[in-house]
C-alpha cells in the first residue's frame, strides 16, 4: 500500500526547488542505524515503498524499521496528447521533499555490517544519493 495523505489543504500546489541543507531530522533519533541523504530531491511514494520492501525483506522479524519521511506534496501530470492551455493536470503521484542531510530511514536489530548492506541496497531504490550513519554520528 502506497503512502498518501488522507486530506490536504491545497490540492495542486506550486512545486518549489530544493536548495540548502535540512534544518531538522539530521541525526539518528530512534534506532541504531540510519540512511542520510547527501543530495536534495523529491522522493515519490513508490520509491519509498520500494526501499521499505528491500529493508523489510532483509530484517525479517528480528529488526525494526522507522520511516522518517512522508510523501505529502502532490505532483501533477497532464494526459498524453492533451493540448496546451487546458489548465493544470491531475494529481499523479505524491512526493516527499528531501533536502541534503535528512535522515530517511532508521533500523535496529541488526549488526553493523548487515545494517550497512541493507541500507545501501535500499538507497539504490531512491532518487537521492545517501550514506549510512550510526546513532551519535554527525557526518
Amino acid at each position: 500500500m502506497l503512502l498518501t495523505p488522507k486530506r490536504w489543504k491545497y490540492r495542486k500546489p506550486i512545486i518549489k526547488s530544493l536548495t540548502g541543507k535540512s534544518a531538522r531530522g539530521t541525526t539518528v533519533a530512534f534506532w541504531e542505524y540510519g540512511l542520510k541523504a547527501t543530495t536534495s530531491s523529491y522522493i515519490s511514494n513508490k520509491q519509498i515503498e520500494a526501499a521499505r520492501k528491500v529493508i523489510v525483506r532483509h530484517i525479517r522479524k528480528i529488526g525494526k524499521i522507522w520511516i522518517r519521511i512522508f510523501p505529502d506534496v502532490p505532483f501533477t501530470k497532464k494526459w498524453l496528447e492533451m493540448p496546451m492551455g487546458t489548465g493544470k493536470g491531475d494529481v499523479d503521484i505524491y512526493t516527499a521533499p528531501v533536502k541534503k542531510g535528512r535522515v530517511l530511514f532508521e533500523i535496529s536489530g541488526l549488526g553493523e555490517a548487515e545494517a550497512k548492506e541493507v541500507l545501501i541496497k535500499a538507497s539504490k531504490k531512491l532518487s537521492v544519493k545517501a550514506k549510512v550513519i550510526a546513532k551519535g554520528e554527525i557526518r
